[in-house]
């Protein structure tokens, strides 16, 4: 079977594993890594060149707009859809800004990570 590779990166464990709870689901969705900091992100992503990367934005080391400014470089057919607490405006904008396919607060990853995933591997 075909399947679209997923890298989860974000520095709380029990957030990673609430996110493989969520993808779980998706048969041609696997998780092919994680990474719990913005430069373990980069290292990952240029290893395993995913199709999918779900990026935390406030995270050690390196942030996620700043890891995704690299992974963008190295990986370009990567796409990346920013999962995060953070709702401001400002660091939405920056965050997309990066070339991101999408912005989306985890307290709504239940009903809108889906459709993220799925927009996001149609572009």
């Amino acid at each position: 079977m075909n399947f679209h590779s997923i890298l989860v990166v974000d520095d709380f464990a029990p957030w990673r594993d609430q996110i493989r709870s969520l993808l779980t689901a998706r048969p041609a969705w696997k998780i092919i890594g994680e990474a719990s900091d913005g430069r373990e992100a980069v290292e990952k992503a240029t290893e395993l060149d995913p199709d999918i990367i779900l990026l935390d934005v406030d995270m050690p080391r390196l942030n996620g707009i700043e890891a995704a400014k690299i992974i963008r470089e190295r990986c370009p057919r990567s796409k990346i859809v920013f999962v995060t607490q953070d709702g401001d405006d400002d660091i939405r904008d920056a965050a997309m800004r990066t070339g991101a396919m999408a912005y989306i607060r985890k307290a709504n990853a239940g009903t809108e990570l889906a459709d993220a995933i799925t927009t996001a591997l149609k572009c």
